[in-house]
């Protein structure tokens, strides 16, 4: 498959000014698809609006230095997360009961959804990953964000379509949060799967990662106390603070401290960064923050609506057909 140099033009006879427009009547003018919208040399960063398994086959091959993706977990259900605002009452009014006795009344104001259940998960999500390996620069890694109801399953179906031999790492994202099982081990960590395009070409630059504390710095000398340790492929870091200022109220939302891990050794400043289950779109919050560019892809419009609120105002915005959803006459 072709590979193409991060600095130089993947693709586009169109330019980022000439998005395509998709009038009221429904005639779609202009623009094929995405691929013909986004120039990865001089493109805004982009997000899209669509099913990933029509839009990634439009994408050129070698695109993308680091794909991380967050997809269903196959819970079984729908992932819910509603907003509520407080107000603080006196005496016994109030539904709720906060910290010290306080008396709140609670108003729901939003509520976000999305499906998670899938009947033949491999089947779904066997011809993505297999999108994801060829759009991958040379250099390139994917990050495949899991928990245990398909991690073992997704591991060997990792391991058929890179090759066992481009495994790189299982991390283990630990945290310390939410209700506790009474009748088991209550689990408290997702597994995040490394898988490389070519091993030994891939990038990871070790001297970007940003140190952490010794858990136990009496142990080692000060000179290394004081410039701390490597994090090693057992992350503990806390969930999206439900009061913090990350908070979208997306369903899942993963904390912005786990993407910046994820980017500071596998990719650098000005590469091109892809999640095609963007969610709430904090692997473009990160990828803004951190100098990268990026390309987002949600079917869901709510998910689409959130990263409006959080996402450079440069973004450009494209339905799977590569029509602006900005363009006037738009319908939705």
């Amino acid at each position: 498959m072709a590979t193409t140099n991060r600095n130089t033009p993947v693709t586009a006879v169109r330019g980022p000014n000439r998005p395509g427009v998709r009038h009221n009547d429904g005639d779609v003018e202009a623009a094929e698809g995405p691929a013909e919208v986004i120039d990865f040399a001089t493109s805004p960063d982009v997000v899209v609006h669509g099913d990933n398994l029509t839009v990634l086959p439009q994408l050129p091959d070698g695109s993308f230095q680091l794909i991380y993706i967050d997809p269903p977990f196959n819970t079984g259900g729908r992932q819910q997360r509603r907003t509520l605002a407080a107000t603080r009452e006196e005496g016994e009014a109030g539904n709720r009961t906060g910290f010290g006795g306080r008396r709140y009344s609670t108003v729901e104001t939003g509520r976000m959804s999305f499906p998670d259940s899938f009947e033949d998960y491999a089947g779904f999500i066997a011809p993505r990953l297999e999108e994801a390996r060829r759009l991958l620069t040379d250099s390139g890694t994917l990050y495949f964000h899991i928990d245990w109801r398909e991690a073992h399953y997704c591991k060997v179906l990792l391991d058929q379509i890179f090759g066992r031999d481009c495994f790189l790492n299982e991390i283990i994202w630990a945290y310390d949060y939410g209700g506790r099982a009474r009748n088991r081990w209550p689990a408290k960590h997702d597994t995040i799967l490394v898988y490389v395009k070519e091993m030994g070409a891939h990038l990871f630059d070790q001297d970007a990662i940003e140190r952490i504390p010794y858990l136990a710095p009496t142990l080692v000398t000060p000179e290394k106390a004081a410039r701390g340790k490597l994090p090693t492929d057992v992350w503990w870091h806390t969930i999206v603070s439900p009061t913090g200022r990350e908070k979208t109220g997306y369903p899942n939302q993963k904390p912005e401290g786990v993407l910046r891990r994820v980017m500071e050794p596998s990719s650098r400043p000005g590469d091109w960064v892809l999640d095609f289950f963007a969610g709430s779109g904090t692997t473009g919050a990160m990828a803004a923050a951190m100098g990268r560019r990026f390309v987002l892809v949600d079917e869901n419009a709510e998910a689409v609506n959130v990263m409006r609120t959080r996402l450079p105002a440069s973004t450009v915005y494209l339905d799977e057909a590569g029509c602006s959803l900005d363009a006037p006459g738009l319908t939705g």
